[in-house]
């Protein structure tokens, strides 16, 4: 597809900031929704102030690493483990930005850094895939700092439901769609640990329509139009599918005992 085509394809209101960003870079980068509008979404009701230190958890193609560090002037640590940091180096390279972003190769569960080094954490479409254990909170709000925030936004149920798939998606629903949670499941999760106070948890406005949009023109420029997730989100209408967003800050006193 022509990247003048794309640029305006991909021109969304809700993200004035996305939009000074080549929409030719943000698909070739694509992993999941689009993530230079989450993280423009997530940083929306998750103040951050330059010079920031920010570990960008499940970053990807370090795109929302690199958009938070040139419109925020924060310095990231971009972490990921199915992307390589040579590839994201090569990214931030381009981006003219090596000072403020770091790409780092990590699991999860075995991050290389000191207790309360960052002043907030973030990950966008990533949280999921191993925040879901009720415990996990417990190790990964240790490298905040107390008072620190923790913000995610990712794909999710607008209410839980009892059984799954939920009813009218059983054609496109894939078995590791069970970690897709409400903004009220989430709230649950974290608060019962006694260890964050949940500030915020909705689902971003008019979500499953941008990532309706953003699938599809991402088809198309591949040249597989209509495919399967797109399917699923037209199905669905809105009714049941959306991006959730979670902002929490770590209590002061909270004790994270190893």
């Amino acid at each position: 597809m022509d990247d003048d085509k794309l640029d305006l394809l991909l021109r969304n209101e809700r993200y004035p900031r996305s939009a000074r960003y080549s929409a030719r870079w943000m698909v070739d980068g694509a992993m999941g929704p689009n993530p230079v509008w989450q993280a423009e979404a997530l940083a929306e009701v998750m103040p951050l102030e330059a010079g920031m230190r920010i570990l960008d958890m499940g970053c990807g193609t370090a795109m929302s690493s690199i958009f938070l560090a040139k419109e925020f002037g924060v310095e990231v640590w971009a972490t990921d483990l199915w992307v390589k940091p040579d590839d994201n180096l090569r990214r931030v390279t381009e981006a003219e930005i090596e000072e403020q972003v770091h790409p780092i190769y990590a699991e999860a569960h075995a991050l290389p850094f000191a207790d309360g080094f960052f002043d907030a954490l973030v990950s966008i479409g990533a949280y999921h895939y191993f925040g879901t254990d009720d415990l996990y909170l417990g190790y990964y709000s240790r490298f905040v700092k107390p008072g620190g925030q923790i913000g995610i936004v990712q794909p999710g149920l607008t209410e839980e439901c009892e059984t799954l798939p939920p009813p009218g998606l059983e054609p496109y629903w894939k078995w590791d769609f069970c970690a897709w949670h409400s903004p009220a499941w989430w709230r649950r999760h974290w608060e019962k640990t006694g260890l964050v106070t949940v500030e915020v948890a909705d689902q971003l406005p008019e979500s499953w329509q941008d990532w309706l949009r953003w699938n599809e023109v991402c088809d198309h420029d591949g040249g597989t139009p209509g495919r399967e997730e797109a399917q699923m989100l037209h199905a669905d209408g809105g009714r049941m599918l959306g991006l959730s967003r979670v902002v929490a800050r770590r209590e002061s006193h909270a004790r994270l005992d190893e």
